[in-house]
């Protein structure tokens, strides 16, 4: 009876390893997404703006992460009325002022996710919870991420890629478009990631 007893427990033992690894290998869903690029300033005006936004399955956008200041509130110098950057500068991140339709937003809206133009080089990074401006949570679905980038008066990069919120974690393969190329100022913005974490 022993021996019976012994060999059962010993071949309950084998299985719990197996057993044990199986739910060890399970990932979850992404609870956030992280989007990243290395900036490095560049020099003379109509550079150095960009804007990351998330849109949904329909083109709309839910939610902006990030748009430089100089975009959205431009820059008052001696008796110069205030102008909004994009409409003294038509090429400011345009994509992004037609997705988000800027013209219909206030000054407290753009306000939310305005922020300085980065004066040092280095790594910039955004994360998305799945909410939308508001705070809300979005609704289960495929989105889309775009970074844009003005590197020199008419040269604007756009890196864009899709996901969806039942995605795991892992990489997001992201393609671009070059309106115009531009040597001089191609290193404004590189190695953009992004990642469902």
């Amino acid at each position: 009876m022993k021996k019976i007893i012994v060999a059962l427990f010993a071949a309950v033992l084998v299985c719990l390893p197996a057993v044990t690894q199986s739910k060890k290998t399970k990932t979850a869903k992404a609870r956030s997404f992280e989007v990243s690029f290395d900036y490095q300033r560049q020099a003379g005006p109509g550079s150095n703006q960009y804007a990351v936004w998330i849109e949904n399955a329909k083109g709309e956008v839910v939610k902006t992460l990030f748009v430089t200041s100089y975009t959205t509130k431009g820059r008052v110098r001696g008796n110069e009325q205030p102008m909004r950057g994009y409409i003294k500068r038509p090429n400011c991140v345009p994509n992004w002022v037609k997705a988000a339709k800027a013209n219909d937003l206030t000054d407290i809206q753009l306000d939310a996710f305005t922020g300085a133009t980065p004066q040092a080089n280095g790594k910039q990074t955004f994360t998305w919870d799945f909410t939308d401006q508001q705070g809300k949570a979005v609704q289960k679905g495929t989105y889309r991420v775009f970074v844009e980038a003005t590197l020199y008066q008419k040269s604007i990069v756009t890196y864009t890629g899709a996901f969806s919120t039942k995605d795991k974690g892992g990489n997001i393969t992201l393609t671009s478009k070059l309106t115009e190329p531009d040597e001089k100022h191609s290193g404004m913005v590189t190695n953009v990631k992004a990642v469902l974490r």
